[in-house]
């Protein structure tokens, strides 16, 4: 096991992914292949900043491009919930996660500055 999968906001942020693709099997066909996919590739890329700034020197531009990545997260969990793909009871489960890794990826921001 790295360095990076010791991160605790790299952990936080693989389960996250791992709960995005687990709901994403029940979402009805139309919402499967379009916001279920484009969720998972947003989660994707924000383990992928997680890691690149894990591992870079000048690491400002990959912890911002995670935290944007984060934004868009809540904006697609928000979109799957009023459109009856995911209940509140998971929304509530995927926020807990969202909410660990803004906080997380805050605090390493100002700890950068």
């Amino acid at each position: 096991m790295g360095l990076t999968e010791e991160l605790p906001v790299y952990k936080a942020s693989y389960d996250l992914l791992l709960t995005i693709f687990h709901l994403s099997k029940n979402f009805q066909k139309d919402y499967k292949y379009t916001i279920g996919e484009s969720l998972k590739n947003e989660v994707v890329s924000m383990v992928t900043s997680i890691y690149r700034a894990n591992s870079s020197a000048d690491k400002s531009g990959h912890l911002q491009k995670a935290r944007e990545s984060v934004e868009v997260v809540r904006l697609y969990v928000r979109l799957l919930k009023d459109l009856h793909q995911i209940s509140v009871k998971q929304v509530v489960n995927i926020n807990v996660h969202v909410e660990n890794i803004s906080k997380q990826l805050t605090g390493w921001q100002k700890a950068q500055k």
